[in-house]
């Protein structure tokens, strides 16, 4: 895929929210080796609204995939706050997602697909396919259905 990702994202119908405010004491975005940026965890909060629950009870698997896509929108704000301009995503390396969910749920995977599907839509399969982990917890803070964080190779 070509690069313009702001493109992209005006042709899906896609708006990116503000970067979201911090929740403690870290750094959103990391640079390390010179051309690699470790994201911390975003949450699914966009605009004072979030989407909090556990998915097998509180929660479907359509409001989980809903929690992931807005965790990647704000991870998609975090990036573009670092490098100011998306372009310079060279790839997503690794995806590590947290589904706040009961024991007996098991479709962790699903859930984070929400948030993959959007990176993938946006920055297609070579770039927009990395590595992944979702896993289950018992809790996420604020109650947050879903916390998703990235790695990504820029140039």
């Amino acid at each position: 895929m070509g690069k313009d990702i702001d493109k992209r994202i005006e042709e899906l119908g896609i708006t990116l929210p503000s970067p979201p405010p911090r929740g403690g004491v870290y750094t959103p975005v990391q640079d390390f080796g010179g051309r690699f940026l470790y994201c911390s965890g975003c949450g699914p909060d966009i605009d004072g609204t979030t989407v909090t629950g556990k998915l097998g009870r509180d929660l479907t698997l359509e409001d989980g995939q809903e929690a992931a896509r807005r965790c990647a929108l704000n991870l998609l704000a975090n990036l573009k706050d670092k490098l100011g301009d998306l372009d310079r995503i060279k790839r997503f390396v690794k995806v590590l997602a947290f589904v706040n969910c009961t024991d007996d749920f098991g479709q962790q995977p699903q859930v984070v697909n929400g948030g993959s599907n959007l990176i993938r839509d946006i920055f297609g399969d070579e770039a927009g396919l990395p590595a992944r982990s979702a896993i289950g917890t018992n809790s996420l803070p604020g109650g947050i259905a879903c916390e998703i964080e990235v790695l990504v190779e820029y140039e």
